[in-house]
């Protein structure tokens, strides 16, 4: 079967991605569902495998051929239909079974890709998976002869919201009337949310509710602030207690106060990792080194053990898997769940929230506020000429603030004195440089990332 001419262009460091018809097409789905099953056979995994796909127009077909690669090697396929990623993570872990995900997540409508899952929902990158299936598109699965596989349909929807609320203690969300905004930006939340919210004590107002890969009103990449305007203005307009923002595949949440600003994603995770403490005292929290320096602080004071990972969802699961950590959050707005088969939710996440918002008369900004504690100038991108311009600005910037300062490379280059941290880290995947910067009044973080950023510019 034909595959995409630089494989390097399509398989990321944690799923395959690349552009429908040009780089992902239906031969090619169909020789990886072929690679993914002869993988499959290798790590003496299931011979069935669930498969979940998100509204893009290319997303049907894909997957259809995907599945048919699976079946010609003796697998069986059950399939789910249209899911939100954290919907596939729910089957593959209730069923015990792997599993791919058909999205492209935050990228744009002309983009397609596959996210996978060992049984159990654990994750497959290249350290644990991809680099093998890789070497099996590029080599030609070994042949087998057995009888085709057999294809069955599955909706799963409203056992996945049944289960989302089964985490909390009964009559949660009943204790208080929520008026929330869900912004699904055309994205799968669009078909999740409403199933979650009507067993929640809400009045939910639906934005962008039609599954639409063409992503019509805004591209659904919440991370990028002109994309939540139109949530900030509703949420203010309709007087609402909450909002909130998924991503195109709903595997990730941002808030919005009842003020129309966003929520500090480390302010959440903090909120949640005190509901876990409250539930699992003395219990091990996973939080990402570009989260706010109030995280692993809220998680000591109240008794937790706080464990700094490198980014990346693999990495955070893997180390929640040998600590028996029971919460991971990331900075960029996913959180993971020891109860969730250590996967991440966007939508769990969100319920967090509004159960903590519920059995509190505070607003989520007052509410929020204690862990609000220092001043972030969030992720900066500077493209960069190439790795070496990278490395080059990294060793300037150690230079010139690491003397007196504590240093360390869990990823990329991290500096933190008394008053202020930065981390300056490479892209997996582009020529790009990522700058935070937290600090203790604006005026030292802004002094701080200015000066940095005019270095790196220097370099470039």
């Amino acid at each position: 079967m034909a595959t995409p001419l630089n494989l390097d262009n399509v398989i990321k460091a944690y799923d395959i991605r690349g552009l429908v018809d040009k780089e992902i097409t239906a031969d090619f789905t169909f020789s990886v569902g072929v690679a993914f099953a002869a993988f499959l056979e290798m790590e003496r995994e299931s011979a069935t495998v669930v498969i979940g796909q998100d509204m893009r127009p290319s997303s049907e077909e894909l997957a259809t051929a995907f599945a048919d690669g699976v079946t010609s090697r003796g697998f069986d396929v059950i399939r789910i239909g249209l899911s939100s990623t954290d919907m596939l993570y729910f089957a593959s872990g209730k069923l015990n079974l792997p599993g791919v995900m058909f999205t492209a997540s935050h990228n744009p409508a002309e983009y397609n890709g596959m996210k996978f899952c060992k049984s159990g929902a654990k994750p497959i990158g290249k350290e644990s998976g991809l680099t093998l299936i890789r070497k099996l598109i590029e080599d030609g699965a070994p042949m087998v002869m057995r009888p085709a596989g057999v294809i069955k349909q599955r909706d799963m929807l409203q056992e996945y919201a049944d289960y989302l609320v089964s985490l909390f203690p009964e009559k949660t969300f009943e204790k208080r009337k929520l008026k929330v905004v869900v912004d699904a930006g055309n994205g799968m939340a669009g078909f999740t949310a409403g199933a979650v919210m009507e067993k929640l004590s809400v009045e939910l107002i639906p934005m962008y509710f039609e599954l639409d890969g063409t992503f019509p009103n805004h591209e659904a990449n919440p991370i990028d602030p002109k994309n939540l305007k139109d949530l900030q203005k509703r949420v203010k307009k309709e007087k609402a207690d909450l909002g909130l923002a998924f991503d195109g595949d709903a595997d990730r949440c941002f808030l919005i106060d009842e003020n129309g600003d966003l929520v500090n994603p480390s302010a959440l995770t903090a909120l949640i990792a005190v509901a876990e403490l409250n539930r699992v005292p003395n219990a091990k929290i996973i939080y990402n080194l570009i989260s706010s320096k109030a995280v692993p602080e809220v998680i000591a004071e109240n008794g937790g053990s706080a464990i700094r990972s490198r980014v990346g969802h693999s990495y955070i699961k893997q180390m929640m898997a040998q600590t028996g950590a029971v919460f991971g959050g990331e900075h960029s707005g996913h959180f993971y769940f020891e109860r969730f088969w250590r996967a991440d939710s966007g939508m769990l996440a969100a319920l967090f929230a509004i159960a903590q918002l519920m059995q509190s008369k505070l607003s989520i900004s007052k509410l929020l506020q204690p862990y609000n504690r220092y001043f972030s100038s969030g992720e900066i991108n500077s493209k960069m000429k190439n790795a070496d311009a990278a490395k080059v600005a990294i060793e300037k910037v150690k230079e010139e603030y690491g003397s007196g300062n504590e240093i360390d490379d869990l990823d990329g280059l991290t500096i933190t004195s008394e008053k202020w941290w930065l981390n300056l880290r490479p892209s997996n995947t582009e020529p790009l440089l990522r700058l935070n910067v937290e600090a203790d009044s604006t005026a030292k973080m802004a002094k701080i990332r200015d000066e940095v950023l005019e270095l790196i510019a220097s370099i470039r």
